[in-house]
């Protein structure tokens, strides 16, 4: 048995709840109470099973790899073994479709580099409004070389105009750069209709599956994915970027590498030496998801564990959801529940506070959330609130309890009720002339209490 077999990490639960423990950092104090991790979104913690085996890795192995010793061969197969698991925990062909790199970003500018000497100036390619800068930035950086990048736009509601979409694209689109779901706003993308848009037009399709992969089960041959890329260290594990290639894609690409690089898939895009530890975490990662499920090999586990956290997920966001959205003064952003899919992402604004003002009172009764644009830039701009702070962003984990959803809700209530009706008592009747919403946004700017 290895480190990376279901098993190895922790018995199945019927309730994820009962993995806290299995996260060392969730027994962190303030003011007598727990820290309650609502910034999974920026990253994930860290269970147990992850932690030792990259300390494993570090006490008994640490040796460079392609050597002809025993602990340098055990790197080998260290990283073998962990593209395999990656390969099941996307559904891949095989290994050799899985690239390691230092981030998503890091491996998305590479990737970018290499498709736009595969171009000619006049072609086109296709980003969106509502996606990080890093599935956006590289490929901008692309007019420089002569290529039209343009952008599909994004509805006040944070979906996209998939009409929008089907009027750009056209015989000179060579590629389609595409979130699966929005970091800021909760959003899911359809890819399944961008596939077959794409696939009529001839382009190539790229995913960045971030903000996906820690929520819900991914099957990179059914969705029918180009490239498809994603972060370990947003599903429990370390900060390690995945590059999956369709087969014999990457080979076709001219990639930026050392002489001394192999040349073939996966290796091609990969420059120097991998950080062998964290991968080590990432393999165990993919492990511990497996191990939240039921099911005779990794594949089963992966699905059936996935499916759990998605389920346990979206029970607190839409609760959590349906509590904010009963609260006058804060106004949510991003489509509602009721839609076909959404991710447990929630974003909002307090009417007269700022977004960072927010997250400091929060952060004051262990309440850790995000505040800002998330490097969701252009989404934020598109909603007006660059030049307002941006948003406040919480996200439910596996690790989420009723208990922290609770906190929250009750953070973010029980002073604006205290202030109302102090405000209601003293200037009622200098008052009923202005509009609702100013009363409103004036009987939050008292101070939150304790």
């Amino acid at each position: 048995m290895t480190d990376l077999e279901p098993s190895a990490a922790v018995a199945p639960s019927s309730d994820l709840e009962e993995c806290r423990q299995d996260f060392p950092s969730l027994n962190r104090v303030l003011g007598g109470r727990r820290l309650a991790y609502f910034d999974g979104p920026g990253g994930s913690q860290v269970p147990r099973p992850v932690i030792e085996a990259i300390s494993r890795y570090y006490a008994t192995c640490n040796a460079n790899t392609h050597g002809m010793f025993m602990t340098s061969r055990e790197s080998d197969d260290l990283l073998e073994e962990v593209r395999r698991n990656c390969a099941v925990f996307l559904n891949a062909e095989s290994s050799e479709t899985i690239s390691f790199g230092a981030n998503m970003t890091t491996l998305n500018f590479m990737l970018s580099r290499a498709l736009g000497r595969s171009f000619q100036p006049g072609d086109e390619i296709l980003i969106t409004q509502l996606d990080h800068e890093a599935n956006r930035g590289p490929w901008l950086r692309l007019r420089e070389s002569g290529l039209r990048v343009r952008e599909v736009r994004m509805q006040p509601d944070g979906t996209l105009d998939y009409d929008d979409f089907a009027r750009k694209i056209n015989e000179r689109t060579r590629l389609v750069a595409i979130g699966w779901a929005s970091n800021a706003l909760g959003t899911v993308n359809d890819i399944p209709l961008i596939r077959r848009i794409s696939r009529e037009a001839g382009a190539l399709l790229l995913i960045d599956a971030v903000h996906y992969a820690p929520h819900f089960g991914i099957d990179v041959r059914e969705i029918g994915a180009d490239f498809l890329l994603c972060s370990a260290y947003k599903f429990y594990g370390p900060h390690v970027g995945i590059l999956y290639s369709r087969p014999n894609l990457l080979a076709q690409l001219d990639t930026d590498r050392l002489c001394t690089q192999d040349g073939v898939p996966p290796y091609r895009i990969e420059t120097g030496t991998l950080n062998h530890a964290a991968i080590a975490g990432v393999g165990a990662a993919v492990a511990y998801l497996a191990s939240r499920g039921t099911g005779t090999d990794l594949r089963a586990g992966v699905e059936s564990g996935m499916a759990k956290v998605t389920q346990h997920e979206q029970r607190h966001a839409r609760r959590l959801f349906d509590e904010l959205a009963n609260l006058p003064f804060i106004e949510l952003y991003g489509p509602a529940f009721d839609s076909k899919r959404r991710a447990p992402t929630l974003s909002f604004t307090v009417e007269g506070r700022t977004p960072r003002e927010v997250a400091g009172r929060l952060a004051e009764r262990g309440l850790l959330v995000w505040d800002g644009d998330f490097y969701a830039a252009r989404a934020v701009e598109i909603l007006g609130l660059a030049d307002r702070g941006g948003l406040v962003r919480v996200g439910m984990s596996m690790y989420t309890t009723g208990e922290e959803v609770d906190r929250l809700v009750e953070a973010l209530r029980a002073p604006i009720w205290s202030a109302a009706r102090q405000r209601r008592l003293t200037s009622a009747t200098r008052s009923r002339a202005k509009p609702q919403r100013t009363q409103r946004m004036s009987l939050f700017l008292s101070p939150w209490r304790p």
